[in-house]
């Protein structure tokens, strides 16, 4: 049977070319978000080096410091889901598996995330 639709017409069911917009300007964002959080995590680190538990629980009882913290594990995780989201998209071609994945690595990554700042309020809200 030949297909008489032109190339648009055959295009168009082939899904939406609206979302991949959005997806890397948020890859980018929270790039640039890391770039500028990851300095001053290395100073945090670097300035607990040698120093007690009790002086790193000190450092994250100070307000900045655990908002900071918050901010960079969103972020991380955030753009560890997105990169992660497309690795399986370019090199899963099965899509039950693909499906699997990306399930997982959303679970995973939200997950993460969550453990993650309940940690930070949890120390932050110490006595």
């Amino acid at each position: 049977m030949t297909d008489l639709r032109t190339p648009l017409a055959r295009a168009r069911g082939l899904g939406s070319g609206k979302t991949g917009t959005s997806h890397f300007w948020v890859q980018r964002v929270t790039a640039v978000a890391l770039a500028l959080l990851v300095p001053w995590l290395l100073w945090v680190v670097l300035s607990m080096v040698g120093g007690t538990y009790q002086n790193a629980i000190d450092v994250l009882h100070r307000p900045w410091n655990a908002i900071l913290m918050g901010a960079f594990l969103v972020a991380m995780f955030w753009h560890a889901k997105l990169g992660i989201q497309v690795i399986i998209e370019d090199y899963v071609h099965t899509r039950g598996w693909e499906v699997t994945l990306q399930l997982l690595n959303l679970f995973l990554c939200t997950l993460g995330a969550i453990a993650s700042l309940f940690a930070i309020v949890r120390i932050a809200l110490m006595a």
